[in-house]
């Protein structure tokens, strides 16, 4: 999956070829959740960053509909989902008129509020190279309250994602204890509404107070591994630039191995705050935790990440859970230290790969 392939592109191509409302079509299969985490995360208030024209320019009505509602629907008018989805994947495909109508009644009251990125510099050691930076990342939002369920109303996010900001703190001790600090400054930062949209990144990225020409990456922590050591990591970023080589040396130097995506299909590397940098030209890494755990099953991995996928991500029951072993989180934490360490004090900025869809935009902003 391609940025295209995310609800965010969706609502923007809809609003930018004039559509009065645009409906997704869930499949939990392409978007890697149930529906029931589109329900919760749209059945609640919801965020977008203040423009001067009121965001004027969106498209008006958003929603999102089931496979099983939509395939009715299509079938209604006389048509076939999987006949009509093979024929969009063609260049030869025009949009298809259904002989149904839509009413739409939106009630809705607007608000303003002020939420914070927060952000703490450690100012580097080298006095050609300390107006450079690299950052980590990781965002401190969650899905607040459901009043409306019974019992439990709280989304904690304690993996999704109390576990990545937690990181970021032991990030941003350890570098500080280093004497001398690296060469470049290092910036550690907790952003917000990332669950709305990834709007927390998106807006600094908009008003960095950093050039982001003088910016050489963002690793981004967004979820952790709670269930013990693990002989991989994943590496999430697709193998997109640079950074990724310098984790795979990196694992390697500690006995481990760093795999590649396993599940490119689900687009996760466009779902998270590196993205607004990467689409900007920095370069970024995001991993995942691995599967290969010690003394565990071969499935044992997997059959974890399922269950966190169908019962706990964007749910009330994402708990701290006393059971947990964040062993291998230290692990992946201390590759990550490493990667930083090592981009904040080289001899260069790391790249896009050939081929990658950024690379053209870094090499904009350099020349700047």
């Amino acid at each position: 999956m391609t940025y295209c392939g995310r609800w965010t592109y969706k609502y923007e191509i809809a609003a930018q070829k004039g559509a009065v409302a645009a409906v997704i079509i869930h499949e939990t299969g392409p978007a890697g959740y149930p529906y029931s985490v589109v329900k919760t995360s749209w059945a609640k208030e919801n965020y977008e960053i203040d423009s001067p024209n009121k965001n004027m320019g969106a498209v008006e009505a958003r929603s999102w509909i089931t496979l099983d509602a939509a395939k009715k629907l299509l079938a209604d008018c006389g048509q076939d989902f999987d006949a009509l989805k093979k024929s969009a994947i063609t260049k030869e495909f025009r949009p298809v008129l259904l002989s149904a109508n839509a009413y739409i009644k939106i009630k809705q009251q607007i608000r303003s509020f002020k939420s914070h990125n927060v952000i703490g510099k450690l100012d580097g050691s080298g006095p050609k190279l300390q107006d450079e930076c690299i950052i980590y990342t990781a965002h401190w939002d969650h899905l607040g309250r459901h009043p409306e369920l019974q019992g439990d109303q709280i989304f904690n996010g304690a993996i999704d994602n109390a576990s990545g900001v937690a990181s970021l703190i032991e990030l941003g001790a350890a570098f500080v204890k280093l004497n001398p600090p690296p060469k470049r400054s290092v910036l550690i930062m907790a952003t917000t509404a990332e669950e709305a949209g990834l709007l927390g990144a998106k807006f600094y990225a908009e008003h960095p107070l950093y050039p982001l020409q003088k910016t050489l990456a963002d690793i981004n922590i967004d979820t952790v591994n709670p269930w013990g050591k693990t002989r991989d990591i994943e590496d999430l970023s697709d193998n997109n630039s640079t950074l990724d080589d310098l984790l795979a040396t990196a694992a390697k130097r500690n006995g481990r191995v760093m795999t590649p995506n396993s599940q490119p299909e689900k687009g996760g590397f466009y779902r998270a705050d590196h993205f607004e940098f990467s689409k900007r030209g920095v370069s970024s890494l995001f991993t995942g935790g691995g599967k290969d755990f010690i003394g565990k099953p071969a499935d044992f991995g997997q059959q974890k990440k399922d269950d966190y996928t169908a019962h706990h991500y964007h749910q009330v029951s994402d708990e701290v859970d006393p059971n947990w072993d964040l062993s291998g989180a230290v692990e992946d934490v201390d590759l990550l230290f490493e990667v930083g360490y090592q981009v904040a004090n080289g001899d260069k900025f790391p790249e896009w790969k050939p081929g990658s869809e950024f690379k053209a935009k870094r090499d904009e902003t350099l020349k700047k």
